[in-house]
C-alpha cells in the first residue's frame, strides 16, 4: 500500500541540524518521497495532525531473547549476574522460548518508537523468526565463541550463515557476531574478520565492557581489547563494538582510524557496576557513536527514548557541563550514526527523498511533551515512548493509532509467562 501522510510536522535535516516543517509525505513501494502522487496512483491517506513525523530510532544493541529475564537479576554483581544467573537460564531453556521472548521484545520496541534494532542471539532461527513476523527491520548475529569456527562441535558459524540463507531480505540482514574477547579465542576472531572481508558483512562484538575484562586482557596478551582487536585486524568500518567502557591509551585513535562504530549502553553499564563509556572522549576522536539498550536482563527495558535522556544527562553530570551531550547529538546517534553503522547513510535514519519509510508519529498533544516549545529538546529530555501512536516500517503500519497490527499480545505474554513459569528460579 502507498500513503499520503498529511497534517504533521515532519522532522527533517537541513545542512545537518534537526527542524520541523509541515509538509506532506507520499510513501511509494517502501520509500520516502516529496513527490505527490500522479493521476492513477492508488494510494490510503494518513493524517497526522497533532503528530511529529520523524524517523524511527535505532537500538544499536540488544539480545532481544532476555526480554524472559526482565528483573530476574537485578542488584547482583557482574559475575554473579552473568554466571549464576543469566548463563544457567540460558542453558537450560528450550529454543522456541527465544521466539516468544523475541517477539515480545519486538512489540517493546515498536511501541516505544523503535524501527530497527542490532540483535545478538544464541537460538537458532528464533530471533530472526521473530523480527520477520513483527515486520522489524532487524540486523541479527548468531553469538560465536570457541576457539575455531570450524571445530567440530562448534556448529554456531554453520548456524549463523543458515540463518542469513534462510531469512536474508530488505528489512533482515545478518551480521557475524564473536561474543567476547574472553569467550573467543583469538584464532577464532581472525577467521571472523577474515570471513567478514569474503561475505562483506558488519561484525558486532562486546568490548572493554568491565574493568575485569581489560585487566584480564592486559596480562594475558600484554595489550588492551581495542589494540588485541587492532593487532588481529579484526577492527574497519564494518565493525560494532558495544559498550567500551574501560577505554585506555591509544584505544580511540584506534577506533577513529580504523572506521569502527562504538555502541555505548549507559543504562545497561551503569546497572551492572561497570561505570560510563567517555562518550565526550570519543566525540572528540571523531568515533561514530551510536546507542543500544542491551537487553533485558541487564537494562530492564528496549526503550529507547529512555536511553537516549540517560545518555545526556548522565554525561551533563559526568562533566558538570550542562552544555554536554546535547540533544541533537544524542538524537544523531539513534539515527544517522546508527544508519552510518550499519552502511545504509542516507537510506535510514532519515526523511528524505528515496529514504526507507522507517517513520514513527509522535502524539505532540500528550502531557510530557505539552507546550512543544523546543520539539528536538523534548525528544530527549521529555520523551518516555509513550508518546508514540503508529510506527511505519518499510512503508508498512506494524502499529497504528496504538494498535500492534503484526504481534498477538495476549498470545505472545501467555507464552512468555509459561516458559518463566517454568525455567526462573523465583526470588
Amino acid at each position: 500500500m502507498n500513503y499520503k501522510i498529511t497534517g504533521g510536522k515532519v522532522l527533517l535535516r537541513e545542512n545537518g541540524i534537526l527542524k520541523t516543517d509541515e509538509k506532506d509525505l507520499f510513501i511509494r513501494e517502501g520509500k520516502i518521497s516529496f513527490r505527490p502522487f500522479q493521476t492513477g496512483e492508488v494510494f490510503e491517506g494518513f493524517d497526522a495532525r497533532g503528530m511529529l513525523v520523524m524517523p524511527g530510532l535505532v537500538n544499536m544493541h540488544t539480545h532481544a531473547y532476555m526480554t524472559i529475564m526482565r528483573n530476574y537479576a537485578d542488584d547482583v554483581g557482574f559475575s554473579e549476574w552473568l554466571f549464576k544467573r543469566v548463563m544457567p537460564v540460558e542453558d537450560s531453556m528450550p529454543r522456541e522460548m527465544a521466539y516468544w521472548a523475541s517477539l515480545l521484545a519486538c512489540m517493546e520496541m515498536i511501541r516505544t518508537g523503535t524501527t530497527c534494532f542490532v540483535d545478538m542471539h544464541m537460538y537458532h532461527r528464533q530471533s530472526p523468526m521473530a523480527a520477520r513476523d513483527a515486520g522489524v527491520r532487524a540486523f541479527i548475529g548468531r553469538g560465536l565463541v570457541g576457539e575455531d569456527l570450524w571445530e567440530e562441535g562448534n556448529n554456531r558459524f554453520r548456524e549463523a550463515l543458515e540463518e542469513k540463507a534462510e531469512f536474508e531480505s530488505e528489512t533482515l540482514q545478518f551480521v557475524l557476531s564473536p561474543h567476547a574477547i574472553y569467550t573467543c579465542s583469538p584464532n577464532l576472531l581472525t577467521q571472523v574478520a577474515q570471513k567478514g572481508r569474503e561475505l562483506s558483512m558488519l561484525k558486532q562484538i562486546h568490548l572493554s565492557e568491565s574493568k575485569t575484562e581489560l585487566t584480564d586482557c592486559l596480562v594475558k596478551y600484554g595489550k588492551t581489547p581495542v589494540r588485541l582487536l587492532w593487532d588481529l585486524g579484526f577492527l574497519d568500518k564494518k565493525t560494532i563494538l558495544a559498550h567500551c567502557v574501560q577505554m585506555q591509551g591509544d584505544d580511540l585513535d584506534l577506533i577513529h582510524e580504523s572506521g569502527a562504530s562504538v555502541v555505548t549502553n549507559p543504562a545497561s553499564n551503569a546497572k551492572l557496576g561497570n561505570g560510563f563509556a567517555p562518550v565526550q572522549d570519543m566525540l572528540d576522536h571523531r568515533v561514530n557513536l551510536c546507542i543500544g539498550t542491551d537487553g533485558t536482563a541487564s537494562n530492564n527495558t528496549l526503550n529507547m527514548f529512555r536511553e537516549m535522556g540517560l545518555l545526556s544527562l548522565i554525561h551533563k553530570g559526568i562533566h558538570k557541563d550542562p552544555v554536554a551531550l546535547p540533544a541533537q547529538t544524542v538524537l544523531d546517534a539513534a539515527t544517522v550514526n546508527a544508519a552510518r553503522a550499519l552502511g545504509m547513510e542516507g537510506s535510514l535514519g532519515v526523511i528524505s527523498e528515496g529514504a526507507a519509510a522507517d517513520l514513527i508519529f509522535i502524539d505532540l498533544n500528550e502531557p510530557s511533551l505539552f507546550p512543544p516549545n523546543n520539539i528536538v529538546s523534548s525528544l530527549c529530555y521529555s520523551a518516555n515512548g509513550s508518546e508514540v501512536s503508529s510506527v511505519m516500517i518499510n512503508g508498512k503500519f506494524v502499529m497504528r493509532k496504538r494498535e500492534m497490527l503484526t504481534i498477538d499480545r495476549e498470545k505472545v505474554y501467555a507464552e512468555v509467562q509459561k516458559y518463566a513459569d517454568q525455567y526462573l528460579v523465583k526470588a
